[in-house]
């Protein structure tokens, strides 16, 4: 019990005069979209939470969705423990909202190789938006406002932060140190925590990283799912994989891969679509679209059909998703190649099932009295399989159960009429 009893006010005594404590060190790699927020936030309270003395947040993106942007900020902001925005190492940008990440860190710090800016909004299809629409003039002044707000509250230069909303202003660390933008230049995370030793902040406080432990916080298996999931273009493919798949199901007997593929992709899809800002307008014409093609497959219009559905698909999949920054959205590339391919393979596989079933028999090959197997519950109709291809079938002793042995008793056209194997 002395022994315990020593160590523990050792240990006061240490945390007492400043020895004990850590830094937080959080990595926002990629995208800026609502999983990212979720982490950095996380990692926010996780450290206000142990006590720790710092966080540092590695910062390397493209950019990402205004209002995952909009918490990550407020988070930083509001935070009792002091944040160091770092974008590092050499080769990473802090762009579009990662500038405003950037600079709402108790500390901004850059290595040398970065770039910082481009934080001019952009409309959905990547291009510069109209500056005389009202609209696009009232998302560009509350862009400027809120990072001007920003700057100002951190004692940087405000001016540039408002350039780089208005103008696509961008500068190089060295560029963005000169101009005030950021605190310190530091090439490696272990120069950082050298720089930042003994850094006095605004509001008073000094920092001290000098044996302190660096705790890494990475992101669960469910924010990276996420994350993934966040990406426009993948929950794209996935949503007309798992469509496509579900309706050839549908579209022929038995339960097959369609089902199992279909089924999952359209769930993940589902989930990302949660996570991204979607026009229900898009949405209903990708569905109109898919109406069409199935009515023309049940219906044949000479493709007239087919023709209107596809249409609808494009404009419904340019269309699906409301999101300004370039760097998380969908792109006609994705749209072109997806539709194309998946539409190809859709016709040929689910032509040859039809053109199978719709062929003539022919006259010396007759199936009367062969035996085959119910692949529906015929009640009195459904799907049977006899001799390697699947038949439609009327059952003359109905219901015949799936999976119960038939035999052909007659044959009328591109129908069979069929009864029950009598069960010795």
């Amino acid at each position: 019990m002395t022994k315990i009893r020593v160590l523990l006010a050792a240990g006061f005594f240490l945390a007492a005069a400043g020895w004990a404590g850590e830094i937080i060190k959080l990595t926002l790699d990629g995208t800026v979209n609502p999983a990212t927020s979720a982490y950095v936030l996380r990692g926010l309270r996780e450290a206000q939470r142990r006590g720790a003395s710092l966080v540092i947040l590695q910062l390397d993106t493209p950019g990402g969705l205004d209002t995952a942007m909009k918490e990550i900020v407020e988070g930083i902001m509001a935070s009792a423990v002091p944040v160091v925005v770092w974008v590092g190492p050499a080769g990473a940008r802090a762009a579009s909202a990662g500038t405003f990440i950037l600079l709402s860190g108790h500390v901004a710090a850059m290595a040398h190789g970065t770039s910082v800016g481009a934080a001019h909004p952009v409309a959905l299809g990547g291009e510069t938006p109209d500056e005389k629409d009202p609209t696009v003039q009232k998302i560009v002044n509350d862009a400027a406002t809120r990072i001007r707000a920003i700057a100002e509250s951190r004692g940087r230069n405000a001016d540039w932060a408002e350039k780089a909303v208005r103008e696509s202003a961008t500068a190089t660390a060295t560029e963005a140190l000169e101009l005030g933008v950021i605190d310190l230049l530091a090439d490696s995370f272990s120069e950082l925590l050298e720089k930042l030793h003994g850094f006095s902040l605004r509001d008073g406080r000094t920092l001290e990283t000098q044996g302190l432990i660096v705790q890494e916080l990475g992101m669960t298996f469910r924010e990276q799912l996420l994350s993934y999931l966040a990406d426009p273009n993948l929950v794209y493919i996935l949503l007309m994989l798992g469509i496509y798949g579900l309706i050839y199901e549908f579209l022929t007997p038995g339960i097959g891969l369609g089902f199992v593929v279909g089924s999952i992709s359209l769930l993940l899809a589902i989930f990302g679509l949660q996570l991204l800002p979607i026009s229900f307008v898009g949405v209903a014409l990708v569905l109109l679209g898919f109406a069409l093609i199935v009515l023309d497959v049940l219906s044949p219009s000479h493709g007239l059909l087919t023709m209107g559905g596809l249409v609808s698909l494009i404009l419904g999949s340019l269309s699906l998703f409301e999101v300004e920054s370039p760097a998380v959205r969908l792109s006609w590339s994705t749209v072109a190649a997806t539709l194309g391919t998946l539409t190809v393979l859709f016709f040929f596989i689910l032509g040859k099932g039809l053109t199978a079933q719709r062929q003539k028999p022919h006259p010396l090959t007759t199936l009367v009295g062969l035996v085959g197997e119910a692949k529906d519950d015929l009640a009195p109709e459904g799907w049977v399989f006899v001799r390697g291809e699947y038949w439609w079938a009327q059952a003359e002793d109905p219901p015949i159960y799936q999976g119960e042995q038939v035999q052909v008793v007659a044959q009328e056209g591109r129908k069979l009429r069929v009864r029950r194997v009598s069960q010795k």
